[in-house]
């Protein structure tokens, strides 16, 4: 029987990793290299993971076990700020075995399950198992197939099997259900962990602190008081060598049908009953299915897609989309997305919600600004404090973690002069310590079997089915595109589309 009782998120972080035996699928691939092996290792020297414990890359390059753990070390030298030292490192690499795995080959699945058997007698992972699709999503469904056969996706000794799934999940709303049924077919939902490493964030987890943990936050949070949501992510780099991906996927597919969503759903859900894992996704899910259907008459109206042409960059001269590797030179793919989502419940009726994505912008930063409603009557004279700015609260997520709160405040002098002042809190001068990479803490609690920041199949579905009339309607139109310059806040229609509503993008 699966042993998956979900953990409290308040008890989680005083608790150390169950034993198992981590297989990450894709072992020679960039994730591994540059995310998931310097996790796992940041993770032992912090002593949250014991010592039954131990990781099998699996691909289908020939390697030996010393050729894999070399290749790792390799990689935390280069990616991770923990370097590897001497001893923790020879402990660590004493746990990373390798095993030559073709999902077309039963024989290499037959080698995975004895080496696993093995491992479990000579490290004491008491047969549980963690399964990592770190592969391109064309992989997934042979992998998953190969484990049912294998007879992997479940213990007969009481122990649990879980699976780890990268998105994208799917690339539209009819695959996106095809994959779930996929994965349905070997393993439980309550097995499968759909990661999005934007929820692992720890910025992003201090929402729920924010509005839950605060009296002064919760009272204001609904229409009453709010005027509007702005959430941004900005990347200034171009899609760099992923040209080939990006012709595929576009940036509403890429960033906005699951990130920016899943940040809009932490936002706009109401409190759950307690913090397990189920309580906390049912509300979010509620979200996503009271979030106002796309009617393809509005769409122009609400919806705006740009793509990058040739600019700046740190005063650098860079290439256009459609210059870039990999690229149709007469692509019509998105580089930039803006989209007006509603919530439509009794907290959110008519509270828009903007939501923007895009490469090579004039700036690195991911952030959710809440802008607060106007004071009903100004008392202050025209003359000495023109129109009071509004009041924010910023929830930054990256590059720098942190809240910010902006209010008005009197200039010193002997008239009555108001100007806007923040209060600011980031997480590096507050709690003097580095915040945890979000793979750290998602495959933490993979392995401790907390599932409350990963992906429900229902989740997924809803927000496919969300952005899907956007993406018909953009795919019928291949006439015309808007334009920006790199290193721009994006093209001239992005800002007709919140200036209707007059209304203005904030600048981070």
């Amino acid at each position: 029987m699966q042993n998956d009782n979900p953990l409290r998120l308040g008890l989680r972080i005083h608790k150390v990793a169950d034993p198992c035996a981590i297989v990450i699928f894709g072992a020679t691939g960039d994730l591994t290299k540059r995310k998931l092996i310097p996790a796992l290792y940041r993770l032992w020297c912090q002593n949250l993971i014991g010592t039954g414990f131990a990781v099998i890359g699996a691909s289908r390059t020939p390697m030996s076990h010393d050729d894999f753990r070399n290749a790792m070390r390799e990689a935390i030298q280069e990616f991770s700020e923990e370097k590897p030292d001497q001893v923790e490192w020879g402990n660590f690499a004493s746990m990373l075995f390798y095993n030559a795995t073709d999902t077309k080959d039963p024989s290499s699945f037959e080698r995975l399950h004895g080496l696993l058997e093995q491992i479990d007698r000579d490290h004491g992972t008491s047969a549980n198992r963690l399964f990592y699709l770190a592969t391109p999503p064309s992989y997934y469904g042979d992998a998953i197939e190969a484990l049912g056969n294998a007879k992997l996706n479940h213990s007969d000794q009481g122990s649990w099997v879980r699976i780890i799934v990268e998105k994208p999940f799917g690339r539209d709303a009819q695959s996106a259900r095809e994959l779930n049924q996929l994965i349905h077919k070997v393993f439980h939902e309550e097995q499968v962990y759909r990661i999005d490493h934007y929820l692992g964030k720890e910025t992003v987890q201090n929402i729920v602190a924010l509005r839950f943990g605060n009296g002064i936050f919760e009272p204001l949070w609904n229409r009453n008081f709010i005027d509007h949501i702005q959430i941004t992510a900005a990347e200034k780099i171009g899609v760099e060598n992923r040209g080939d991906y990006y012709e595929q996927a576009g940036v509403l597919r890429d960033m906005i049908q699951n990130h920016m969503l899943q940040l809009l759903t932490m936002i706009g859900m109401e409190p759950p009953v307690s913090l397990e894992a189920n309580s906390v996704r049912d509300e979010r899910v509620k979200v996503i299915r009271a979030m106002r259907a796309f009617k393809p008459a509005e769409i122009n109206y609400l919806a705006v897609r740009g793509q990058y042409d040739a600019g700046l960059a740190d005063g650098k001269e860079v290439p256009g989309y459609r210059q870039e590797k990999g690229v149709n030179p007469n692509s019509f793919t998105e580089t930039y997305a803006a989209v007006v989502f509603h919530i439509d419940n009794w907290r959110w009726a008519d509270v828009p919600i903007y939501v923007r994505s895009a490469k090579r912008l004039a700036k690195r930063v991911t952030e959710v600004a809440i802008q607060f409603k106007q004071v009903p009557h100004t008392l202050f004279p025209e003359d000495s404090s023109g129109r009071l700015d509004p009041n924010w609260l910023v929830m930054r997520i990256q590059p720098e973690e942190g809240i910010s709160l902006k209010f008005a405040a009197k200039l010193p002098g002997q008239q009555m002069q108001i100007r806007p002042v923040s209060m600011d809190f980031q997480y590096g001068t507050s709690f003097g310590k580095k915040s945890p990479e979000a793979y750290e803490r998602l495959l933490l609690d993979a392995m401790m079997g907390d599932p409350t920041l990963y992906a429900r199949a229902d989740m997924v579905e809803q927000s496919w089915d969300l952005v899907m009339p956007i993406l018909d309607e953009w795919s019928k139109d291949t006439k015309f595109i808007p334009m920006y310059s790199a290193g721009s806040w994006g093209p001239d229609e992005s800002d007709e589309l919140i200036e209707r509503d007059g209304r203005k993008w904030r600048r981070p």
